[in-house]
């Protein structure tokens, strides 16, 4: 078990929710995911326009040292959707393996349209700190499942961006 402490922010990208239309629903979950993972500190949900607010808020979370973004919309195939692209240009490198098991996780649901979302994972750097970041689809369910994908991952993968090594098995 980590000891370690993790910063995480949690960026909700809505025009709608972003204009007071309806209320953020995934934000909260990923929030509360995070929560129950041993030392995390979680900040947001921050909910933003898609597009280049999604870029400023990722940009500030880095400059405020958070050890992971998680992003929540825009992630489809709608001209508003603009996540991915946003995040491809903060990324230093891709890692693609969590994008492609949260993709896998919805589509073992069942849910075949799980497959068209288009969301990255990376690690943003920048004056030598390192975020890992990842766009979670924005539907509430899709939320969930990545949840499920990210809690056993996410404080090894932050360890390991920080330098740290594989934990070793004991025989």
């Amino acid at each position: 078990m980590s000891t370690q402490e993790y910063r995480a922010a949690v960026i909700t990208a809505s025009n709608r929710a972003a204009a007071g239309v309806y209320e953020d629903r995934s934000g909260p979950i990923i929030r509360a995911g995070l929560e129950t993972l041993p030392g995390f500190r979680v900040e947001g949900p921050h909910v933003v326009a898609d597009g280049a607010p999604v870029a400023e808020a990722l940009v500030r979370a880095l400059e405020e040292r958070c050890d992971a973004a998680i992003t929540t919309g825009g992630t489809g195939l709608t001209p508003g959707d603009q996540t991915p692209e946003v995040t491809r240009e903060l990324l230093a490198y891709e890692i693609p393996g969590i994008a492609e098991a949260l993709r896998a996780a919805g589509w073992n649901k069942g849910v075949a349209s799980a497959v068209l979302s288009r969301g990255l994972a990376g690690v943003a750097e920048r004056a030598g700190h390192r975020m890992l970041v990842i766009n979670l689809p924005g539907s509430s369910g899709g939320v969930r499942d990545g949840m499920d994908v990210l809690r056993p991952i996410l404080a090894h993968a932050i360890d390991q961006m920080r330098g740290g090594d594989h934990p070793r098995e004991q025989n």
